[in-house]
């Protein structure tokens, strides 16, 4: 009776765990793709080429639906004259991800055409996940060859927010990694990589990746980004896509809000991470427009038949798995990933000696008890957090209009607690820092310290120049608005005979003010700061005086409407 009753209560635990576990994975291909703020695109009289060459090239990818498309925004053209997927920033522009990537006014102003910014077209939507990410990655090498091919001194820095930072991860690994120069740019003109919202990150790592201080500066900007040593909790869900950025360690951000999901999921969780697989797998534009219907509903049959096929594909394949330690929950992780291929090593099994092995191999259903028990154990012990994370409305925190932390990478500034800048400020000022160097043709030394005027003044470039028409949206955290708390220059370098337009502005302004750093540096920031507590209340940041050197930049902004979202 004990067993019949715990069999019972667990059958009703799994009857309510299933639908539970279907929308988690929607939550989870949705978070990673989550919808694109509002966008905007403009014409142009003259189309720019992959021949006129910049001393820096920033290599933008957005999220969902935040992509260029070539029926409406002139493409960035090839040497042969063909398109090639990707636009040039201004021809095409993305409320968040401009803020990040067109910080560098100061540097054209100076010398024209230094700097530019592209944004990579791809299919960011959710027909397929994984196919979508695969076509961004591919997208994303071939127009960073195409340049380097034409411009072979440019350097380049790589940023990628939500699905397009799953992009980045993956065009990063390969270019850190490769071997004679397969992917056509080298790892050295590769000068930074910003992951926001990293979905590959692992437990335990710092925000700067390789880096000799990888909780507070990559290894070529010696601004402090925070003063404290401790990780964000968590990992990506999505760890099967984590590794080395090879020679690229210590020039990768990879920035990450406790609450986002997307790359601070708990331990402990491995339910989920199946259901983030299969979500991976299946059309959820059409299940989130659609619901559950027969169409959307063989998709999902399909998808889990397949893996479920694989599953017992790979248990057969292999005659000593009943005596291996292996449960069958991770040969479903396993098998579930897009990236499985049939016929891959197992675990290796326990086993004794020789003459044994013949005997169980001749009855492997004298292992069935302790497999079964293998089996309840691992799943329990795999799965301790999963019950916490469903009942804790992953979506609501994750995505969730004004307290959603998928967003609080543009609002996450504490000066109170040693973090002047928001995230995305950080970025800017680094990628900055670097389109001045590369400028004026200084090679970045990642064992050179920047001395504090240069490092303020690629804060100022960013925070001070044309920021009252790069003011932000002021809608915080809503998946069809831009955040607020954070201003950008875009004056980035555009075809001849065009000027740049600025990311639609909303109702926010902000409150310029100077903040030290406890460093031997001081640099300004701009904007609210606001906590990183869920909540959609601003502060603003009084200016400290910390260190004996102080610079201040003042900035005045202006209102200016948004475009209709999407």
């Amino acid at each position: 009776m004990p067993v019949r009753g715990f069999l019972s209560r667990h059958r009703i635990l799994a009857g309510a765990l299933a639908p539970a576990a279907l929308g988690v994975a929607a939550l989870v291909a949705v978070a990673v793709a989550v919808d694109a703020p509002q966008s905007s695109t403009i014409e142009t009289q003259l189309t720019s080429s992959v021949t006129e060459c910049h001393d820096m090239v920033s290599i933008a990818v957005a999220g969902r639906h935040d992509t260029p498309d070539a029926n409406t925004v002139k493409m960035l053209l090839g040497a042969d004259g063909k398109p090639l997927p990707a636009a040039l920033s201004g021809d095409y522009t993305s409320d968040r991800v401009d803020q990040v990537i067109n910080p560098a006014g100061s540097v054209n102003t100076t010398k024209p055409d230094s700097y530019a910014a592209v944004y990579i077209a791809y299919p960011a939507n959710m027909a397929s996940y994984e196919d979508a990410v695969a076509a961004g990655a591919a997208n994303t090498q071939s127009v960073m060859s195409a340049i380097a091919k034409e411009c072979p001194k440019t350097q380049f820095s790589i940023v990628g927010y939500s699905e397009g930072a799953d992009v980045v991860r993956r065009v990063a690994m390969d270019i850190g990694n490769q071997e004679n120069n397969e992917f056509g740019v080298e790892a050295d003109k590769v000068v930074g990589v910003v992951l926001l919202a990293d979905a590959g990150r692992l437990a335990g790592d710092g925000t700067f990746i390789g880096a000799a201080n990888p909780f507070t500066n990559p290894d070529n900007f010696d601004t402090k980004y925070q003063t404290g040593t401790l990780a964000t909790p968590g990992q990506g869900v999505l760890p099967d896509t984590a590794g080395s950025f090879g020679k690229l360690n210590g020039k990768v951000a990879s920035f990450c809000s406790d609450g986002d999901f997307t790359c601070s999921a708990p331990s402990n969780i491995s339910l989920l991470l199946l259901a983030a697989n299969v979500g991976r797998q299946l059309n959820i534009d059409d299940l989130e427009s659609q619901g559950l219907t027969p169409t959307t509903g063989i998709n999902v049959a399909v998808v889990l038949g397949q893996i479920v096929f694989e599953a017992f594909n790979d248990i057969s394949s292999n005659p000593d798995w009943m005596q291996s330690d292996e449960t069958f929950l991770q040969v479903m992780l396993k098998v579930s990933d897009p990236d499985y291929k049939p016929g891959t090593t197992t675990t290796v099994t326990t086993v004794a000696d020789e003459d044994t092995i013949t005997a169980e191999k001749v009855s492997p259903l004298a292992y069935l008890p302790q497999k079964l028990f293998k089996e309840i154990v691992g799943l329990i012990a795999t799965n301790q957090n999963t019950i916490p994370v469903i009942m804790s409305d992953p979506y609501q925190m994750t995505l969730g209009p004004d307290v959603g932390h998928h967003f609080d990478y543009w609002r996450d500034a504490d000066a109170a607690n040693g973090k002047p800048l928001t995230s995305a400020q950080y970025a800017a000022a680094w990628l900055t820092y670097l389109a001045q160097q590369a400028k004026d043709g200084k090679p970045v030394d990642t064992t050179a310290k920047p001395t504090a005027v240069e490092l303020a003044a690629a804060v100022d470039a960013y925070m001070a120049d044309d920021t009252a028409e790069g003011d932000v949206a002021a809608a915080e955290g809503t998946e069809g608005q831009a955040p607020a708390g954070t201003t950008g220059s875009t004056d980035s370098a555009t075809a001849p005979g065009t000027s740049p337009v600025a990311p639609a502005a909303g109702d926010a302004s902000a409150t310029s003010g100077a903040v030290a750093t406890p460093t031997e540096s001081v640099v300004p920031t701009t904007g609210a700061a606001v906590s990183s507590a869920p909540t959609s209340e601003t502060a603003t940041s009084d200016a400290a005086a910390a260190t004996t050197t102080t610079v201040t930049s003042t900035t005045t902004t202006t209102t200016k409407p948004s475009t209709p979202g999407q």
